[in-house]
């Protein structure tokens, strides 16, 4: 594959869509989420989507495919939950570096058998424990992980989608900044530690609401100032909203970055049922007023979007030039 900062330069590139949204398609019982292996494992396993590069992993490197076929150039391995503390749900923490290599090695194969180019771009979430928020209403202090253990299991993550074989690492779906913060530092430390050549990172945070800002309570700014001091490939917003809900925040974020800007919103807001209507075709025409507004230089998509959504937007932004990138001056203090 060639540098991706060159290809970055010449055109949009295009990031894959949900996971969990074709996951759902397939039906999968709790008996398909256990396989042969956790049979008789001791607590429920349906909807551990991560366990499935394990127990399905032709499931997983299908889905991926067909992102591929789509037009897809970045593509997530299936590891928004691979960390010990999220596995924990399922008592399953120490499988956590083994489901980071099951998931690389599914999307390598999917761009095996797609005959194409991609880049393989380590999913690293949001975790179900926060830094910056008390869990408990009555006791504001409380905190139900501490900083350490949050780098801690991020490190395990990293090191498995490193290990795996990863071309880029996203940190993604950033609700609480602090969190983002604790794996930004797990990556610098795992590079540092073992001596390896450093990945790009690409982070995108998540815009909760109409107050523009983050559910630990950052505005759009802040967030960027946060996290600027990792030097990312890309900073960016995903998930929470729509693309027609996250227009000004995109605008916003795309006149302050000095790096590359992805968006990959969700499929609109959901219907009273929990799911997603907005077709490819309307996403699509978002997505393609943003890049001729120059806003962005990697668009996809989060919730609820599919393969067709994905291969709409990849030809409607495939002859926009992408944004360029600010120049910035270095001054003195």
């Amino acid at each position: 594959m060639n540098n991706i900062r060159e290809e970055l330069d010449k055109r949009i590139l295009i990031i894959d869509g949900a996971m969990g949204t074709m996951i759902q398609r397939y039906k999968l019982a709790e008996k398909d989420y256990r396989g042969e292996r956790f049979a008789n494992w001791h607590t429920d396993l349906k909807g551990n989507n991560d366990l499935l590069s394990i127990t399905q992993p032709q499931i997983i490197t299908e889905i991926h495919k067909q992102y591929i076929d789509a037009g897809a150039d970045i593509i997530e391995t299936n590891t928004f939950n691979s960390t010990a503390i999220s596995m924990a749900d399922y008592d399953m923490q120490q499988l956590a570096y083994e489901l980071n290599v099951a998931a690389v090695k599914c999307t390598k194969e999917a761009i095996k058998q797609s005959g194409k180019k991609a880049w393989i771009a380590g999913a690293i979430g949001p975790l179900n424990k926060t830094l910056s928020l008390s869990p408990d209403v009555n006791n504001p202090g409380y905190r139900a992980v501490t900083f350490d253990e949050v780098v801690s299991a991020y490190y395990d993550q990293v090191k498995g989608l490193s290990d795996g074989g990863v071309d880029l690492l996203l940190i993604e779906t950033i609700f609480d900044t602090l969190n983002a913060k604790a794996a930004i530092f797990a990556i610098k430390k795992f590079f540092r530690e073992t001596g390896k050549q450093p990945l790009p990172v690409m982070i995108s945070g998540t815009i909760t609401d109409a107050s523009g800002r983050t559910l630990s309570g950052q505005t759009l700014e802040a967030f960027y100032t946060s996290v600027m001091h990792a030097k990312p490939l890309s900073i960016g917003l995903n998930c929470a909203l729509g693309a027609k809900e996250m227009r000004p925040h995109i605008e916003e974020l795309s006149q302050m970055a000095s790096c590359y800007v992805s968006a990959y919103p969700n499929a609109g807001l959901p219907n009273a049922m929990g799911e997603y209507d907005e077709q490819p075709e309307e996403t699509a025409h978002f997505l393609e007023d943003w890049a001729q507004e120059g806003f962005v230089n990697i668009v996809g998509g989060c919730c609820g979007t599919t393969p067709d959504h994905i291969r709409h937007i990849a030809e409607h932004v495939r002859s926009i030039k992408p944004r360029v990138l600010p120049v910035t001056e270095k001054e003195l203090a």
